[in-house]
């Protein structure tokens, strides 16, 4: 979707700058943002054109995506000198109407808060083995209490019996992924200029535990064998969530971009790993097995890259418009 925006306020290019640097699934951006007025309130909305419908088909994963920008537009906000009023899904007819932001009481930005702001460009997405590097455990309680601030679960798993079972849920689903001519051509689609870099695709997918994406066909090439992934694999987490509707998804967006922005902040990012979750039962499996009952919404390992490597955004023009927004979703 392309939308246009006529003499934006420099509020909300701001926050709509903010806003993009959020990640999400193969970096599709599934978003737009609305001025409401000149600077009075800011509205986040799913760009469902966006979705993929094949791994993504109730959304789940793109209303995540529009929780973390969400996350991303309240920090803006909050380095702007004022406190974020939000008002979640305030349409509930408008499923694709997400969030509304306004400006609140004028209170300065705490020391994390500014931490947050400045890692906002500086995260992101890392595929493939992690440097040698440990991520300290004092670090890791942080990262905890920064997914507990926003009602979400980060459950770390340093358990080699647990982890073995999730890497065999992760390898399970990415193995169906590679042999659905469907899904391959949809996730093909996804690698180039607008999407992810061929450049960041190029360490076979099988390196680590956990199965990668396989983005350029590279395992039907070459097969690493068992005793050889491992190394890199990095702290392995499941973000849960105690609920599993519209709102807990843009909850767990929210909690795992605090958790990103956070852990960026300490030279630490992460790679994602949501192949069970688009498979109802594995997601299921992993739920009862892995997560005591929560519901997983994302599935990521976290470790220091050996380099950053970023991905192209969209830029300001093709996300942001004016308000009303002229169409329904």
């Amino acid at each position: 979707m392309t939308v246009a925006h006529e003499d934006p306020g420099r509020a909300a290019l701001h926050l709509a700058r903010a806003a993009s640097f959020a990640p999400s699934p193969h970096n599709s951006q599934p978003w737009f943002f609305v001025e409401e007025g000149h600077d009075q309130g800011f509205e986040v909305h799913a760009d469902t054109k966006r979705r993929m419908p094949l791994t993504d088909p109730n959304g789940r994963e793109m209303v995540i995506a529009c929780g973390a920008a969400l996350l991303n537009v309240r920090i803006a906000v909050r380095r702007l000198g004022f406190q974020p009023v939000v008002d979640i899904l305030p349409e509930p007819a408008e499923q694709g109407f997400l969030a509304r932001v306004g400006f609140g009481a004028h209170v300065a930005a705490t020391v994390e808060e500014e931490l947050l702001a400045r890692t906002v460009r500086q995260r992101h997405t890392h595929r493939g083995p992690f440097g040698p590097e440990a991520v300290p455990e004092g670090l890791l309680s942080d990262l905890r209490d920064q997914a507990r601030a926003e009602g979400a679960t980060l459950q770390v798993l340093d358990g080699s019996e647990k982890v073995r079972l999730l890497a065999r849920l992760v390898n399970s689903a990415e193995r169906a992924d590679r042999v659905d001519l469907w899904r391959a051509e949809e996730l093909a689609h996804r690698v180039g200029p607008d999407g992810v870099p061929v450049e960041v695709c190029r360490a076979h997918p099988d390196l680590t535990l956990l199965a990668g994406r396989d983005y350029l066909g590279l395992s039907r090439r070459r097969t690493v064998p068992e005793h050889s992934r491992g190394a890199g694999t990095g702290i392995v987490a499941v973000l849960c969530t105690p609920y599993d509707h519209r709102a807990d998804w843009l909850l767990a967006g929210q909690a795992l971009q605090r958790v990103l922005l956070y852990a960026a902040g300490h030279g630490v990012m992460a790679g994602f790993h949501t192949q069970p979750l688009e498979r109802p039962h594995l997601r299921e499996e992993l739920r009862r097995e892995v997560t005591a009952g929560r519901h997983p919404q994302m599935v990521l390992r976290l470790g220091r890259p050996p380099q950053i490597r970023s991905t192209r955004r969209r830029p300001v023009s093709e996300v942001l418009t004016r308000g009303p927004v002229p169409f329904r979703q």
